[in-house]
């Protein structure tokens, strides 16, 4: 039985079964959360969760429900708003790296949005397509052949995160470091016993930053972090605390989340390989195959919390003023209502990109989407390509996912490979 399948073969849950197994973040449930949101979604499409954190939290997990509520300015991003539950969840220690277009509402979110956009433009993203190519190429080259190897800090990570590096120019020699301490964040989770090892990451990543930027205002080069830096500078359009959070959420968001999506598509696609020749009988193929995999098993399983500046009602469920409220991207994702027979891998879905919403809907539409389907379509073809009877080191029903409470991230703890088997 293949993750692709274990929802389907996976016993019926109560709601209250359901929302006990969301709510407690299991490790079984972080395993396989296919048929917790299953059931929630017939039973208990807007579910009122008692999470460890002891905040009052809602999950939405039907499509319709998530489309809308992604857009709905009655539920605000601007997490300062619901400070005494931001708190209780996060600590101290996170506030300094929100201060950002992701953690806000306009008409902040507007400014920085626009400083942010005018600076990380198509044009600068299609110009490191020769880099995302070379840097992959290079990647591979240093990998074990015929033995196992684990795709993920071999390849998955690296690659993304080099790629956000030049883009911002953080120095090569910089890197392994930020990338050991966004490890700590994304996998830690957020419970009250990982804060420790939270705070300190970030606290490590604060002072880096502003170090970072310190350099870049004496030296200036190229780099789009030099570009917020002069936008700081020469027109007053971001505060020192905005400056080093939107550099934090770049470099975080800017390879977390693509890491861990190379990785799930590399393991379906192994795991099925009737899809996987699909996948890659051209160019055309490789990238609507890219937008299904998003669909399949996106690597950010639930948006960012939002909070209810009002009292609403979603689908005949009150949400009460300053309630939690979280959207399952992967529920959303495998409703039966938006997707003909969702729990299978259909690498030629129609439509796929138009209505897949792991990229967000609205304002807070991911501004990396264009750096992440490149970074995607590239490590697919290249790896597939250079290596067509690359196989999984492990059954498929071995594969282990992350399993830490509350996760940032939906994806592989490891994916061991053999790049070239005898």
């Amino acid at each position: 039985m293949t993750q692709a399948f274990a929802s389907e073969e996976s016993e019926e849950l109560s709601s209250e079964e359901a929302a006990a197994a969301a709510s407690s973040c299991s490790r079984e449930f972080r395993a396989n959360p296919h048929p917790v949101y299953a059931a929630l979604r017939e039973t208990a499409p807007v579910c009122p969760l008692s999470p460890p954190h002891g905040v009052q939290t809602y999950l939405i997990t039907r499509y319709d429900d998530a489309r809308a509520a992604l857009a709905d300015p009655r539920l605000s991003k601007d997490m300062y708003g619901a400070i005494d539950a931001y708190h209780r969840i996060f600590g101290d220690s996170s506030i300094a790296l929100d201060d950002n277009m992701l953690f806000s509402d306009p008409p902040k979110h507007t400014r920085l949005r626009r400083i942010v956009g005018n600076t990380f433009t198509p044009k600068r993203v299609e110009s490191l397509r020769t880099r995302v190519q070379k840097i992959t190429d290079d990647l591979l080259d240093q990998c074990p052949k015929s033995e196992p190897v684990n795709l993920l800090p071999e390849f998955c990570f690296p690659l993304p995160l080099h790629v956000i590096c030049e883009l911002l120019g953080v120095p090569e020699n910089e890197r392994e470091q930020a990338q050991k301490w966004s490890a700590t964040v994304a996998q830690t989770g957020f419970g009250p016993e990982a804060r420790k090892a939270l705070e300190a990451a970030e606290g490590n990543l604060r002072d880096y930053l502003v170090d970072l930027i310190a350099r870049k205002h004496q030296e200036p080069d190229d780099g789009l972090l030099s570009a917020l830096v002069a936008a700081r500078d020469e027109e007053g359009a971001l505060t020192d605390h905005e400056l080093v959070s939107t550099a934090w959420v770049l470099l975080f968001a800017g390879h977390k989340s693509t890491a861990y999506q190379i990785g799930n598509g590399v393991y379906h696609l192994l795991a099925q390989p009737e899809q996987k020749r699909l996948a890659l009988k051209d160019a055309s193929a490789t990238a609507a195959a890219v937008e299904e995999i998003f669909r399949f098993e996106t690597s950010v399983e639930n948006s960012t919390f939002r909070y209810a500046k009002e009292d609403l009602v979603i689908r005949d469920t009150l949400i009460p003023k300053g309630a939690l409220v979280q959207i399952s991207i992967t529920g959303a994702h495998r409703d039966p209502e938006a997707f003909a027979d969702p729990d299978r891998l259909d690498v030629t879905r129609p439509n796929v990109q138009a209505t897949h919403i792991a990229f967000g809907v609205g304002p807070h539409y991911c501004i990396g989407a264009p750096l992440a389907r490149l970074e995607m379509q590239t490590a697919l073809a290249t790896l597939f390509g250079r290596f067509p009877d690359m196989a999984l080191a492990v059954a498929p029903q071995e594969a282990r996912w992350l399993t830490v409470p509350f996760p940032a991230f939906r994806g592989l703890a490891e994916l061991p490979v053999v790049l070239e088997p005898s």
